[in-house]
This record gives C-alpha cells, sequence and structure tokens, in this order.
C-alpha cells in the first residue's frame, strides 16, 4: 500500500479496497477486471489457486448482500491465504 500501513484483518483489507476504488476509478476497474493480482499487489500478499475473489458492485437496480462464512472457519482460512497472518480476504 502507498501509505505504509498493512491492515491485518479481512475487514481492514475490505475498508481499504472499498475506500480506494470510490477515490480512483482505474483501480475500481482493475479490482472489478482481476481482483485477485490487484489484492496481492495492494497488500503483497499471494492468493493461492483455488481461493477465489468476486468483486460485486451495487447499482440503483441491483443490491448485494454477502453473508459470512462460519467466523472460525473465515479466520482459519483466512491464516492459511495470509501465511498465518490472516492477511486477506
Amino acid at each position: 500500500m502507498a501509505n505504509g500501513t498493512n491492515p491485518r484483518t479481512a475487514e481492514q483489507m475490505l475498508a481499504h479496497l472499498q475506500a480506494k476504488s470510490v477515490e480512483d476509478d482505474d483501480f475500481r476497474n482493475q479490482l472489478i477486471s482481476d481482483p485477485k493480482t490487484v489484492i496481492s499487489d495492494e497488500f503483497g500478499i499471494d492468493v493461492p489457486e483455488g481461493f477465489n475473489v468476486y468483486v460485486h458492485q451495487n447499482s440503483l437496480e441491483d443490491f448485494h448482500v454477502v453473508l459470512p462464512a462460519h467466523p472460525e472457519l473465515y479466520e482459519e482460512q483466512l491464516e492459511a491465504v495470509g501465511g498465518g497472518s490472516a492477511g486477506c480476504m
């Protein structure tokens, strides 16, 4: 990340991606078209094969509701993706 801080939780990463996508249309378009690469570049982590990332954009006609996974399973997956530091979405 450009400002030198590195969010450590999925919620912090999501907040960062959302805020940056509001400020930067090119970033938003890249995030929509290739989210794994953007996440890798933005946070300096590897997103492993088999871990899928989907970006949905709300509109006046569409509203997406994302339900979280079971909390313990979710943290285990994050730790696996982040190399033990819970560092991915």
